[in-house]
């Protein structure tokens, strides 16, 4: 399954290398392996153009929740562009699909969300969420509160003021990012930052004070918002210690700080519930989601509003004549129609059941890769996962960052026939589709486990 560099000029791999600049692709290292050009899918499986199969264990990227062949959407995508492929939503005009999106998702959103705004991919949303909260902000005679606090490891985007919230380097060294207004908090990962022998409970106060401490350096009449996800995706699957949530929010209540979830990931059944906030217990003013609205098959995301904040922008509108914020597709009739295909489905076939049914089968396979000696850590819940890697057994102590050793075994995983993701903190994620069953979650983790001996040889060299 390793890709050769003996490629002829006409090959796919020559023209993509030729002529495709990759997102996070180490261009050199790019030049030598050459990419992976997946050609097919069904259900939870891809084949590559060398006919390699294997169990796409991450969803693409968070997001193929339904799998890679589902028909009914394909079919809502064709029927809608032959309707009508393209119209607007400015200076009030609308689709049915979007209408029918938008009444939907205010119909299934966390309690006290009220309306929804359309953008095209996560990293729109939440810009799309900043501008709003400054935008209500200055409506209620708080223009000053224009700070908006992330947390380190946190993964909110890439554009300008989503990258800046991003809690990573990789997203912002090289950019002159983070841009001013972000402002980060402690991460909530007990296994890698709590202080030795501090207990969950302790490591979760320590924290909560640390977010205080910058709400007061700040000043909190500065702060207009904290951006969250419930369980914190591409930092390494951080999931949460037992009263974070809830200590987090009476902070937040206390100084008029309006909360965005993050549920870009999160979202639509992947924690067990229809939402993470449900799954953690969070009370957004403003929710953020993409990815699985449509199960990746057309670019949408959106943006859910309380009704006060709605009530602040659309004052604030009125008062400016117009509310200057919008793209190009926001709210595009196909994407919207696919979306909505995608959350019938979801009800037709009782997807959110179907993780409560499937989740504990993944969760302590999850939980039984620790066997392993280079495993120092294991999380999931509902469908979603990770293992982080330790140098000796054990402990906390971490390898060299420099020998990218998640990015090696995720590899050797790879040439079993899964596809996972290697992430920050040497960790590896697992969010497979939420179709997925109990034989077929089986089958990953058999492939994943035959690769981990090999794994453990190689932490033992490095070590």
């Amino acid at each position: 399954m390793n890709k050769t560099t003996n490629w002829t000029p006409n090959s796919a791999e020559s023209r993509d290398l030729a002529y495709h600049l990759h997102p996070y692709t180490n261009p050199e290292q790019l030049a030598d392996s050459g990419p992976h050009i997946i050609e097919s899918g069904q259900g939870v499986y891809v084949r590559d153009n060398e006919n390699n199969e294997f169990i796409e264990g991450v969803s693409g990227l968070w997001c193929t929740s339904l799998g890679f062949s589902e028909e009914s959407l394909i079919s809502a995508a064709i029927e809608q562009m032959r309707k009508l492929p393209y119209y607007h939503s400015f200076g009030g005009k609308t689709s049915n699909p979007s209408i029918d999106l938008a009444e939907q998702l205010v119909e299934v959103a966390p309690e006290g969300l009220e309306k929804v705004f359309f953008c095209n991919s996560g990293s729109e949303a939440n810009d799309t969420a900043v501008k709003m909260v400054w935008y209500y902000q200055a409506s209620v005679g708080r223009p000053e509160k224009r700070k908006i606090i992330s947390r380190k490891k946190g993964y909110h985007g890439v554009t300008v003021a989503a990258a800046s919230l991003t809690g990573l380097s990789y997203a912002q060294d090289g950019f002159a990012l983070p841009l001013d207004f972000a402002k980060h908090t402690s991460s909530p990962h007990y296994f890698a930052d709590s202080l030795e022998k501090e207990t969950e409970k302790e490591f979760v106060s320590r924290i909560i004070s640390e977010l205080e401490e910058l709400i007061e350096e700040e000043g909190a009449n500065t702060i207009g918002a904290m951006i969250a996800e419930p369980v914190m995706g591409a930092g390494g699957v951080i999931i949460p210690p037992e009263g974070y949530f809830e200590a987090l929010q009476k902070v937040l209540k206390k100084h008029s700080i309006l909360l965005i979830a993050d549920e870009v990931i999160c979202g639509f059944g992947r924690t067990g519930n229809m939402w993470g906030s449900e799954t953690f217990g969070l009370k957004p003013d403003i929710l953020t989601c993409a990815k699985a609205l449509s199960s990746a098959y057309l670019p949408i995301s959106a943006v859910m509003v309380s009704s006060e904040v709605v009530r602040g922008v659309e004052e604030q509108a009125t008062k400016l004549g117009i509310f200057g914020h919008g793209y190009t597709y926001s709210a595009h009739p196909v994407s919207a129609a696919v979306a909505l295909r995608t959350l019938e489905l979801m009800k037709e076939r009782n997807i959110v059941d179907n993780v409560k049914k499937v989740s504990q089968k993944f969760c302590d396979r999850v939980h039984k890769l620790s066997k392993y000696k280079c495993i120092g850590d294991t999380r999931a819940v509902g469908l979603i996962g990770a293992i982080e890697f330790v140098a000796i057994p054990d402990s906390r102590v971490k390898l060299d960052p420099n020998l990218k050793f998640a990015a090696k075994v995720q590899k050797l995983i790879q040439s079993e026939g899964v596809i996972l993701r290697a992430l920050p903190g040497d960790s590896i994620g697992f969010c497979p589709p939420l179709i997925i069953n109990e034989i077929e979650i089986d089958k990953l983790f058999d492939r994943v486990e035959k690769a981990m001996p090999r794994a453990d040889e190689l932490a033992n060299r490095v070590a």
